[in-house]
């Protein structure tokens, strides 16, 4: 398998049908994503480029309670919410979010004229939790290697808080 890939090779492409924003969050979100881990063999980190039209960003603001990521603006400029707080990021910044509570949740936005682009980077333990403070949502991911046919076995979960199902409901 081929270890190496250029930069300029990566096909970007939009959110998969059935996951990328719906509605009114359409307005807000959108992105095209070049997956690299799957196409060098990857196994222990998650590493993708993302590219954010201006005035949007990719994901809602979010913390991971099990995987850290670390971001590097190859192009453009905006900023990122980190719990409370905003920072200017450009070009060249490199950008730490480790694991933990809604003070570490994090969002990039692009604020600039141009498409940003991103180096995203993150540690691939599972199964994980996120959390989304502006919707008061959660989610647990659980990615378990390609079954029989090759196909990725993934449970995702996403339910906003105070709205489980009772652990014996249904049986």
């Amino acid at each position: 398998m081929k270890r190496i890939l250029n930069i300029a090779d990566i096909e970007l492409q939009p959110f998969p049908p059935g996951f990328g924003p719906t509605g009114d969050t359409a307005q807000r979100f959108e992105a095209r994503m070049g997956r690299i881990s799957l196409a060098l063999g990857a196994q222990r980190l998650g590493y993708n480029v993302t590219a954010v039209p201006p005035g949007k960003r990719a994901f809602p603001l979010h913390n991971h309670r099990v995987n850290e990521e670390m971001f590097f603006v190859l192009e453009g400029e905006g900023e990122i919410r980190i719990g409370a707080e905003r920072y200017p990021i450009r070009q060249g910044d490199i950008i730490a979010c480790p694991p933990g509570g809604p003070e570490s949740a994090h969002q990039i936005i692009n604020t600039g004229t141009v498409e940003m682009r991103y180096l995203a980077v993150s540690s691939k333990l599972s199964p994980e939790i996120c959390e989304y403070p502006d919707s008061n949502k959660y989610g647990i991911l659980g990615e378990f290697g390609a079954d029989q046919e090759g196909k990725p076995q993934v449970i995702r979960v996403v339910v906003r808080q105070g709205e489980n199902v009772d652990y014996w409901e249904g049986e």
